[in-house]
């Protein structure tokens, strides 16, 4: 039984913040999705100007990753970056309150047959998914095509734990914290399907592996996906939600399954999920989520990436 109900201790003080936040985002849902778009990109453009760390670390990121670009390349990529995350800001109150209709009449699905051939294979599914700002559209617009389990981490403050939870469930089947490795097998073998991104460094674990990224060539790469796909013997099939240009919407795509997958070798299995995340990056690198840091677990001996 979920533990994520409205507790009369979200009423306490320290919250009203949050509750304001998520108050604002109610409100930005019933204005109409151009405005949403340029209110998103007015917000990142004050963020890159305030938000300097983070403004350094997406920096970094691009110059690791595209080496020959130049800094006045790396900056208006940084900039638009920024643009971004302001949108997807607004955008979790569209995933959060928006009715179904509303969701489905700007979002066009590329790939279905991808899905349709796993069904007809009758093999469980693991979406490979990446950390992309569009996020939270993405899970929305994926459960009215197909509730899945999903894999997510939980939010320090509770008010916004239970909002991440609830508005993340709208059509989906689960949500399981990251570390239960337990509950993703049992939702595969029950059918699945199950959205998993292992493309965040979360430090050196018994799950982690080194494999390049771009012009990385060491980044600490999750290897679960491999794992699960080895032990529910799940097809492998890369998906991500792209932001498209003006007022066009959304576009969910469905890429085919990762073929000769899984190996023995879990170096080789995260070279190969890195590079299909590579791929979805590459369709648009302005929305992917450049404002963490990537690769700040390096090899024994290997000084940081980031000052």
């Amino acid at each position: 039984m979920s533990t994520y109900k409205l507790k009369l201790s979200f009423c306490h003080p320290k919250y009203w913040l949050a509750w304001l936040g998520i108050f604002a985002l109610f409100l930005s849902s019933f204005l109409p999705y151009g405005t949403l778009l340029a209110s998103g990109r007015f917000l990142g453009r004050i963020a890159a100007n305030f938000a300097k760390s983070r403004y350094q670390i997406a920096y970094r990121n691009i110059e690791l990753c595209f080496p020959a670009l130049n800094k006045e390349e790396i900056a208006e990529k940084v900039l638009s970056n920024f643009e971004n995350a302001g949108i997807a800001i607004l955008e979790m109150g569209m995933a959060w309150f928006w009715p179904s209709w509303r969701v489905r009449r700007l979002v066009k699905i590329t790939g279905l047959e991808n899905i349709e051939q796993a069904k007809a294979d009758n093999q469980p599914i693991i979406f490979l998914g990446a950390h992309f700002l569009t996020i939270e559209m993405a899970g929305r617009a994926a459960g009215l095509l197909m509730p899945s389990t999903a894999v997510y981490r939980k939010q320090r403050n509770p008010v916004l734990d239970y909002w991440f939870y609830w508005g993340r469930m709208r059509e989906n089947k689960a949500m399981l914290d990251r570390s239960d490795f337990k509950g993703m097998l049992r939702a595969l073998k029950a059918g699945g399907p199950l959205w998993y991104a292992p493309d965040h460094d979360y430090g050196l674990h018994k799950s982690s592996v080194f494999a390049p990224f771009f012009a990385v060539q060491q980044a600490n790469t999750i290897s679960g996906t491999s794992t699960l796909a080895r032990l529910s013997n799940a097809c492998v099939i890369p998906a991500f939600l792209k932001r498209l240009p003006g007022l066009q919407g959304y576009e969910l795509i469905f890429y085919p399954k990762i073929e000769n997958f899984p190996t023995k070798d879990l170096q080789v299995d995260a070279q190969k999920t890195n590079q299909q995340i590579e791929k979805m990056v590459l369709e648009s690198d302005e929305q992917y989520m450049w404002l963490h840091r990537r690769f700040k677990t390096r090899p024994q001996g290997e000084a940081s990436l980031y000052k």
